[in-house]
């Protein structure tokens, strides 16, 4: 079992910056491939961001690309989304999951997920 939690979210202006965590505990989390999601009021889940296990592999979605860094530190067992150059359309609750295969940016492929944290970026 891999318990996940999420902190960082928070308001901030357009074009702010902020960074989410993701700390693990239970299994090794060094072995996880890390993944970002996030969900908009309305709208289903999507995927931001996902990171390899050894961390020399990260993928982005087309909408967070140039903007938003996924990051880990497995000896902290936490994985990080910078997020710069924020936009209202990033408002949404970002979830981190965990999964012990590759990466992936299918949401049902992952085994284990946060709670959540609320991003709202104002105009």
């Amino acid at each position: 079992q891999v318990q996940l939690v999420e902190s960082g979210g928070g308001l901030v202006q357009a074009g702010g910056s902020l960074r989410l965590s993701c700390a693990a505990s239970g299994r090794t989390f060094s072995s996880a491939a890390m993944g970002w999601f996030r969900q908009a009021p309305g709208k289903e889940r999507e995927f931001v961001a996902t990171i390899r296990w050894s961390g020399d592999s990260t993928y982005y979605a087309d909408a967070v690309k140039g903007r938003f860094t996924i990051s880990r530190d497995n000896a902290k067992n936490t994985a990080y989304l910078q997020m710069n150059s924020l936009k209202p359309e990033d408002t949404a609750v970002y979830y981190c999951a965990a999964r012990f295969r590759g990466v992936t940016t299918d949401a049902a492929l992952y085994d284990y997920w946060g709670q959540g944290t609320h991003v709202t970026v104002s105009s």
